[in-house]
């Protein structure tokens, strides 16, 4: 499996705005190898707020097949004359490869 991480610092108060963009239903889930996408909120009493989103990938050519995909391309097109909220103070992307998973083991009565 093959995960994308983009983690956001955000300004106070922001962090749903974030969490709402990346809930909306989208052509990501019809995407073939698409897994899953995972939006978290770090746990902050007051100040900048963090969201990590992960989205999993059966595979590294999964995500690739969609980078390239005319539907991928045309979505960051409609949205290269808009400026950047300016609540986003920062993004981080990272690309990672799943080596290992755990599950819960089921225990019989």
């Amino acid at each position: 499996m093959f995960v994308q991480l983009r983690k956001m610092t955000v300004s106070e108060g922001n962090s749903e705005k974030v969490v709402e963009q990346f809930s909306k239903a989208g052509i990501l889930e019809e995407q073939e190898g698409f897994v899953d996408l995972k939006v978290l909120v770090k746990k902050v009493r007051r100040g900048e707020e963090e969201v990590v989103i992960l989205v999993t990938w059966e595979s590294e050519e999964y995500w690739k097949q969609w980078e390239k995909s005319d539907a991928h391309i045309a979505g960051h097109k409609a949205k290269m004359n808009q400026p950047k909220p300016d609540y986003i103070l920062n993004t981080e992307v990272g690309k990672y490869e799943v080596k290992a998973v755990k599950k819960p083991v089921i225990k019989e009565d």
